[in-house]
């Protein structure tokens, strides 16, 4: 039986040929549209709770009263790539959405940055392979692809931010971030360079130092020479636990760095399944002069973003990299998720887990939608 009624009777008063669709989907066609019986679960006494957890979720402005973690426009660092050229945008093809920009379209996307409230963008290049070399020396030409795009978007919009990366992949031959010399990275000479790439991109007016090579020692040589040199009130990011990543490969399509680069980045960027050395790492960074710290990637890691928030009580951010920006691009665009809920979902974990920033390529939807909501 099912609610009083023999389902052999219901069956057999109808054709053969609608049998399966009579119990189709569970019960008897004829009893879709009629009143339901009050079965004895519904009628059962409501249960003697004190406390009832659905109570605060039950609508919208009780759900947004009691939410612990929120996400402003105030949270977002927007990454630009930087291309030669004029008027001109390039797609990347890795990363849905993103694209290449010649410098004076950076200035436009700084504009709109301003408009939204970002209050500060980050810059990497593309640097032609005519202009790499195995000792990355681009990096220090004051006329480089960064500084130019520095110097214009700080004519423009001196309030906005602008942080720069420092690190010699996109300059390389080789593609690593540091010097090589029968096939091993070379620490101290690479700090060396980096220190003088600091300056170059401090000169040009960047806000912003974001060591990101994970060499030892970089961070006190970078800050010394910051303030020797007259530059005091610029500020350091370092990349302060940043792991040997498969997520990364969009962003190396987008610096072209993917083709040149040779091996692993193992010896210099962590091992994934370190937790204890992050805090190590993180440690020496502050005790260098890091006036704040990053954690790359983001979500496969957000158990270390929490640990270093609690440890530390630094400024925290979290690099929402490339790889985890194509995921969730890629399968919005085919129509495998909500790509917008899926974006803010990712966004506000990184706050729940801790993060002060967050720098990601979602910023200008995402500060869209924060303002269109507000």
């Amino acid at each position: 039986e099912m609610l009083g009624v023999d389902l052999y009777q219901v069956q057999t008063s109808r054709p053969r040929g609608e049998d399966n669709m009579a119990i189709k989907f569970g019960r008897p066609i004829e009893l879709r549209d009629t009143p339901r019986r009050q079965t004895d679960a519904l009628a059962s006494p409501s249960l003697d709770l004190a406390i009832r957890m659905r109570r605060n979720r039950k609508s919208e402005w009780a759900r947004r009263l009691v939410r612990e973690n929120v996400l402003t426009t105030d949270d977002l660092i927007w990454p630009m790539f930087v291309v030669d050229g004029h008027n001109t945008r390039t797609p990347v093809a890795s990363m849905p959405g993103v694209d290449r920009l010649t410098v004076d379209q950076i200035v436009r996307d700084a504009e709109r940055a301003a408009k939204l409230n970002i209050p500060c963008i980050a810059l990497f290049p593309f640097t032609e392979p005519a202009l790499r070399d195995e000792q990355g020396s681009e990096a220090l030409n004051p006329d480089n692809l960064v500084c130019q795009a520095v110097r214009a978007i700080k004519k423009e919009f001196p309030d906005i931010g602008v942080l720069c990366d420092v690190a010699l992949d996109p300059f390389t031959s080789h593609g690593h971030d540091g010097l090589i010399e029968d096939g091993k990275i070379l620490n101290d000479e690479t700090v060396a360079v980096l220190v003088k790439q600091a300056l170059t991109q401090a000169e040009a007016g960047c806000d912003v130092i974001a060591p990101s090579d994970m060499m030892d020692g970089r961070i006190g040589a970078i800050r010394e020479a910051l303030d020797d040199n007259g530059f005091g009130d610029v500020q350091i990011m370092s990349y302060a636990a940043k792991y040997a990543s498969a997520f990364y490969g969009p962003f190396r399509d987008a610096i072209g760095s993917a083709k040149t680069l040779t091996g692993d980045k193992r010896t210099y960027q962590m091992d994934s399944a370190n937790s204890d050395e992050a805090l190590r790492e993180v440690e020496l960074d502050i005790a260098e002069g890091a006036d704040m710290v990053m954690v790359k990637p983001g979500m496969p890691y957000l158990d270390i973003v929490r640990r270093v928030k609690d440890h530390f009580a630094m400024p925290t951010f979290v690099y929402q990299v490339s790889g985890e920006y194509a995921m969730i691009a890629g399968a919005a665009a085919n129509g495998w998720i909500d790509g917008e809920r899926a974006m803010m979902e990712s966004l506000v974990g990184f706050k729940r887990a801790g993060a002060d920033g967050i720098l990601t390529y979602f910023a200008p939807k995402a500060a869209e939608k924060i303002k269109a909501e507000s």
